[in-house]
């Protein structure tokens, strides 16, 4: 079964990118264009991981961050944040608020799958085993 990856970004050419590389890499992936859409997403769908921008409209990624982390439903789910916001500063704030991640734009693209690789195994061996 294929790991289901959740892509919340407003900008197309990255949301392109993104998409065309984790397909290729066999992931099912899913996209959302802005911070609600992304967050209705998440409830809906419980994607494995969420590669999330920081800077969306309607609800940025700090915000659709916090309410995942804030919802015991969702507070497991795997976040990357992946964002032009590379400052120390930025990247402090995503990992405090739970990123499990943080990566800036613009990204390799080993580094992103090494880093989706790592998040989803981690998710893998923390799963509740048996029913």
């Amino acid at each position: 079964m294929s790991h289901h990856v959740l892509i919340v970004d407003d900008e197309p050419n990255i949301v392109i990118s993104l998409e065309f590389l984790l397909k290729r890499e066999g992931f099912t992936v899913t996209v959302a264009r802005d911070g609600e859409e992304g967050l209705a997403a998440i409830r809906a769908a419980r994607p494995d991981l969420v590669i999330l921008d920081v800077m969306m409209p309607k609800l940025d990624g700090y915000a659709v961050l916090q309410a995942v982390r804030g919802d015991p439903q969702l507070a497991a789910t795997r976040i990357l944040m992946l964002t032009a916001k590379g400052r120390e500063a930025e990247q402090k704030k995503g990992l405090l608020l739970g990123a499990d991640a943080y990566m800036p734009k613009p990204f390799s693209t080993h580094d992103l799958i090494a880093n989706v690789r790592r998040l989803l195994s981690a998710d893998a061996a923390t799963a509740p085993t048996g029913n």
